[in-house]
């Protein structure tokens, strides 16, 4: 009963990085109506505001993809996978979390970390005049995202624990 819990946990997580990242795209809306309205409008360009574009864009899809992983919306050739048991489902889950998922994520993640590190040494901007100070922002959302994918692989990994041992059924 613990591992339901401890799985309930990681969804929760993850589904709060899922409305962030739905919060993130509502941001990113009002930014493009901005953006094309002062230009086609205003004739006025804002080099920072299509910057912001790009960062909200990017956090919106990091911090969206463990949701998505929750919640079973990641791409898989499911040709055989779908007229499987549940069980043999949750070994597939559970090894494909496992070998492939966890090792890329944590990988990306902790390579992710120096490299926001590095931004934030180097006090990194934008290269253009009248772009984004704090490059380091949105570099750190990169390991962010990537550990937190980890954190929704290990949720992967626990449902199907708790749907071998019997504890819970497949909730997707």
């Amino acid at each position: 009963m613990m591992l339901v819990q401890l799985e309930n946990l990681v969804n929760r997580f993850s589904d709060l990085l899922g409305k962030i990242a739905a919060v993130l795209f509502i941001l990113l809306l009002f930014n493009v109506f901005y953006d094309v309205v002062a230009r086609y409008v205003f004739n006025n360009v804002s080099i920072g505001m299509q910057e912001m574009e790009w960062h909200l864009y990017a956090a919106m899809f990091l911090l969206g993809v463990p949701y998505t992983l929750r919640a079973g919306g990641h791409v898989r050739v499911d040709l055989i996978y779908e007229r499987l048991e549940e069980r043999h489902k949750a070994v597939i889950d559970f090894c494909g979390a496992l070998f492939l998922l966890m090792p890329f994520a944590l990988l990306v993640g902790y390579y992710g970390i120096g490299f926001a590190y590095e931004a934030y040494e180097l006090g990194e901007t934008s290269g253009d005049p009248g772009g984004l100070p704090y490059r380091w922002i949105i570099k750190a959302v990169i390991p962010f995202a990537f550990f937190s994918i980890a954190i929704s692989g290990f949720g992967m990994m626990l449902r199907s624990i708790n749907v071998l041992t019997g504890q819970q059924e497949r909730s997707q």
